[in-house]
């Protein structure tokens, strides 16, 4: 018998710290209280600090790829886990790499939320009725390639930080427009936020988006147990379609990849795209097969798309 957390012996829940973030593991301890009828006592939620979280960074709109790539989001806290200072940590998966430090699974998915990019512009509804040469802010490689391939003719500026922070940018005038994750604006009830939701055939949006990821320790019997509980089936085998997609690629920060999978009853379709940065060549595809070989139908994708684009496709990197 699993010996289950509790006020004294409380199971550890490791975050970073932005609003987003945190709801997301409350999130998570609201459904582990309601699936083992714990007590909030039962857990404890555990702020850590990651290299993407660095103020001066942020402050300084410095690109991600100029930072690091991998694991920007997510080392730290893995460090932890791994020291065993936290029993659990929650992502959003579109922040993890494909491949987890040895000891460490990520194998549980909560219920995904929409998967849609936001455009967000208290002065139009879409991209493509922004005046020409409109300054718009985003920190994210895929946005800003998939933006310069439609709109070339917009001033992209970058734009670091959480929300709350990109948000206060956009009020402060730094750019007239920027982009959000639907899902992100779902989780915070930001209902007075001027968004725009954009349909995945306009922007395809970033590997896992929506999708929150709960890792713990390989041999933890304990956590295993308790994640198995709250896995979301069906999340999880469209997120390791679009993952496997993302590894065939070797996808990083520095890297704009995008893709959607989404399920018909047992078959799924899965849509994906590779861009060149400065959005000057892009190619696009989609692949349908059975749900339950999600992880070769992105592998296959991945392969089909490198060979339209050619083997020198990434050599900017």
């Amino acid at each position: 018998m699993t010996e289950m957390p509790s006020a004294d012996a409380p199971l550890k829940i490791g975050t970073r710290g932005s609003p987003l973030a945190l709801a997301q593991a409350y999130e998570t301890r609201s459904r582990l209280m309601a699936a083992f009828d714990l007590p909030e006592e039962a857990f404890d939620i555990v702020v850590i600090k990651t290299t993407g979280d660095d103020r001066s960074l942020i402050d300084a709109d410095r690109p991600l790829k100029e930072i690091g790539n991998k694991g920007l989001f997510t080392k730290e806290i893995e460090e932890a886990m791994l020291r065993g200072d936290i029993d659990i940590a929650v992502h959003s998966t579109k922040d993890m790499p494909t491949v987890q430090p040895d000891g460490l699974e990520l194998t549980c998915f909560l219920p995904r939320e929409d998967t849609r990019d936001a455009f967000i512009c208290p002065s139009v509804d879409s991209i493509h009725d922004l005046p020409k040469g409109a300054t718009v802010g985003t920190s994210s490689l895929r946005r800003r390639a998939q933006l310069m391939t439609v709109r070339p003719d917009l001033n992209i500026v970058e734009f670091r930080g959480n929300l709350q922070t990109r948000l206060k940018k956009l009020e402060d005038g730094v750019a007239a427009a920027t982009f959000l994750a639907m899902a992100g604006l779902s989780r915070l009830n930001m209902t007075e936020v001027p968004a725009s939701p954009i349909a995945p055939e306009d922007m395809l949006p970033a590997v896992a988006q929506g999708a929150i990821g709960i890792e713990r320790r390989s041999d933890d019997v304990r956590a295993k147990t308790m994640l198995d509980a709250l896995h979301d089936a069906e999340t999880g085998i469209r997120v390791t379609a679009e993952r496997a997609f993302l590894a065939e690629l070797d996808g990083s920060c520095e890297t704009p990849i995008a893709a959607l999978a989404d399920l018909d009853g047992d078959q799924m379709r899965l849509r994906g795209e590779i861009l060149r940065p400065d959005g000057s060549k892009s190619y696009a595809g989609e692949i349908n097969g059975p749900a339950a070989e999600g992880n070769t139908l992105g592998r296959k994708l991945a392969q089909d798309l490198i060979a339209q684009a050619g083997p020198r496709f990434f050599d900017w990197r």
